[in-house]
């Protein structure tokens, strides 16, 4: 029989920004729950490519109250990252539930409602933080499904390994860091052309020695500089948010020495089948990787939370004018590190302090509009 659980807050995925959210949540004695839909806590890492690390260094890759283990100077592997989480919501008994997706949210006077899965209870809240980030919905060129059927498409979110692609050459679409690290794994076994804008580089490799005083200023410019509240950070932001960072671990050097044919150029059409670029070129291929990054998608909140450039209408998280509902973990949220590991925890604290007034008790009540939204 499906029952319906109360709570003061349910936070929508169990990845680093709802865990850092729990935390906070936690020390405050809140009645929460966060629910995530994979099957343990870290899953969203364990299934990204083979090879994957962090940017960041472990001493920079912190949740509130527990140091990433091992080597402060080393750069974590994806598999390390899902590890720590697991660890990290058992260290500070989080309630964390996993395998219950949430189909729905309804606001109401008696606080927002959630639907599972079926055979799932409901669930019944005065808050709601969404932390599901902003990689639910892949950007993929409307033009993909004009190609010829015999060709494989993959986007960089599905992308494991090179064994996944058929024999044949292999077209990557969008050369900034994750389009530069999937051609590498593919032209080990594959004839492999890299084509997109021209992001630029790093000054240094993460790993170089010269880069450990880099981190520390890039750091201190990326949690205290490039913030909403600076001019600097506000012109940042859309550039951040929307496009990423230059080539960091992987150099321009590194695609030649792999046999990667480097194409500044982006696709533009189909001919015949085939990806066509805008300089004429039609590229015979038997797979396509999309690399081209992700967009916000909050059309499953049906009142209005997003802005003109869908993205939320948020002050460090809290929405404008809809109350009780939160997120937190999106790309440059308040500064840029907002969707890093090392700085979630900061927003998750300032975010847990704002959603309660000195008294206690939830700032406000949700309204009666209706949502929809989905555990990540």
């Amino acid at each position: 029989m499906v029952q319906t659980e109360r709570y003061d807050t349910v936070v929508i995925g169990g990845g680093q920004a709802g865990l850092a959210v729990g935390h906070h949540l936690a020390k405050q004695g809140r009645n929460f729950v966060i629910l995530d839909a994979h099957a343990r806590v870290g899953d969203a890492w364990r299934t990204r490519w083979e090879g994957l690390r962090l940017f960041t260094p472990g001493r920079l890759s912190n949740l509130p109250g527990m140091p990433f283990p091992g080597d402060p100077h080393a750069f974590p592997t994806k598999d390390e990252v899902a590890d720590y989480l697991d660890a990290y919501a058992a260290r500070w008994a989080l309630p964390v539930r996993t395998g219950i997706r949430i189909d729905d949210v309804w606001p109401g006077t008696d606080g927002y409602r959630f639907r599972a899965a079926a055979g799932e209870n409901d669930y019944l809240a005065n808050q709601v933080v969404v932390a599901t980030g902003a990689y639910d919905r892949p950007r993929i060129p409307d033009i993909a499904s004009d190609l010829d059927p015999a060709i494989l498409q993959l986007h960089s979110r599905d992308f494991r390994t090179a064994s996944q692609l058929r024999d044949g050459p292999v077209l990557v679409v969008g050369a900034s860091n994750s389009g530069a690290e999937i051609a590498l794994i593919s032209a080990k076994d594959h004839r492999t052309t890299l084509c997109g804008r021209n992001v630029g580089k790093m000054p240094f490799r993460p790993e170089d020695r010269l880069a450990r005083v880099f981190d520390t200023f890039f750091w201190f410019f990326v949690n205290h500089i490039a913030t909403t509240d600076t001019p600097i950070g506000r012109k940042a932001q859309p550039g951040i948010r929307d496009h990423g960072l230059p080539l960091d671990r992987v150099r321009p050097q590194d695609l030649v020495d792999a046999g990667v044919e480097r194409i500044h150029a982006r696709v533009a059409g189909v001919r015949d089948g085939m990806p066509l670029l805008d300089d004429g070129r039609m590229m015979e291929v038997a797979n396509v990787v999309w690399a081209t990054g992700f967009l916000p998608d909050h059309e499953w909140i049906h009142f209005p939370v997003t802005g003109p450039d869908g993205w939320p209408m948020q002050r460090r998280g809290i929405v404008t004018g809809v109350p009780g509902l939160s997120f937190i973990g999106l790309p440059f949220m308040y500064a840029g590190a907002s969707a890093l590991l090392g700085g979630v925890g900061r927003d998750a604290g300032y975010l847990v302090d704002h959603m309660f007034d000195p008294a206690g008790e939830t700032t406000a009540r949700p309204g009666r509009s209706s949502a929809r939204a989905r555990a990540s």
